[in-house]
């Protein structure tokens, strides 16, 4: 008879141990992360980004550098990342299916964000292409999940998760691109005798179509395609105001940003569309 009555209790808090070492995980990240930004920019007295690594990381430094003015993204970026972390605090959010698919991916991102400032101030410019793109993995894994998981109908889950996360993926996107360029320029690369523009248009196309495939795969999500044609769109002004000019290289960045957004919307409205019809069908 006692048995039964404590197995309920038992299947009720079964999880509380891990979801709350989750929860706390996630916090410690976060403060981590945020520490690490402040050293990037240098706050604790470490090199600003774009002056790190000899300037590798500058905006003149390749073709696919965005302006010095995109990178604001951060802010709002880090924002959400701190109404995410709150917000997984809730009640309601401890045992969350949507949580416990996301939340450790998202410590993970955290760490590796911080990470990456870090090798970028040793001048470590080749191994932070390795963190990047470990950080771009991550982060598409948590966009596959949160995209195949049930979103609540709350604005902050629709803020702090979906719209938090797409965010960071979509320049993390235009970051992962900028960085490889820097990296192999640094380390002497010169495209096999290819113009680096071309290498640029290159690169700016499969940004374009890696737009377009999350505008797909997220049934027309807006926050991942806002980010990728900002970042995009900067590359355009600092190729047509910066040190290193090149207007072909800016009208390809433009047409990128354009198929990006383009895309997104015609999906999100036909998405809008199917659901609207499946309402009147079931109505």
């Amino acid at each position: 008879m006692s048995t039964e009555a404590s197995s309920p209790r038992t299947a009720r808090t079964g999880y509380r141990g891990p979801d709350l070492a989750r929860q706390i995980t996630v916090t410690v990240c976060f403060l981590v992360c945020i520490v690490g930004s402040m050293i990037g920019v240098g706050v604790f007295g470490g090199t600003p980004i774009a002056e790190a690594a000899g300037g590798a990381l500058s905006a003149d430094a390749t073709y696919l550098a965005p302006a010095s003015p995109a990178f604001s993204i951060w802010s709002v970026i880090y924002t959400g990342l701190g109404l995410y972390t709150l917000y997984q605090w809730f009640p309601s959010q401890r045992s969350s299916d949507r949580q416990r698919s996301l939340g450790w991916l998202v410590a993970a991102s955290l760490l590796l964000n911080a990470a990456w400032i870090l090798t970028v101030q040793a001048g470590a410019v080749i191994l932070s292409v390795v963190v990047i793109v470990l950080l771009l993995v991550v982060l598409a894994v948590c966009f596959r999940r949160y995209v195949t998981t049930r979103a609540g109908r709350s604005w902050p889950e629709w803020i702090a998760v979906d719209g938090t996360l797409g965010l960071y993926l979509g320049w993390v996107c235009v970051a992962t691109a900028a960085n490889t360029a820097s990296a192999l320029t640094s380390e002497g690369f010169r495209g096999f005798g290819i113009a680096p523009e071309i290498w640029a248009w290159g690169v700016l196309a499969v940004a374009a179509g890696i737009g377009v495939a999350l505008a797909a795969a997220g049934h027309g999500r807006l926050a991942p395609a806002a980010s990728l044609a900002w970042g995009l769109a900067w590359i355009a002004v600092s190729r047509l105001n910066g040190g290193l000019e090149s207007t072909s290289t800016a009208v390809a960045a433009i047409a990128a940003a354009a198929v990006v957004v383009l895309a997104t919307v015609l999906l999100r409205v036909r998405r809008g569309a199917r659901d609207s019809g499946a309402q009147q069908r079931t109505a």
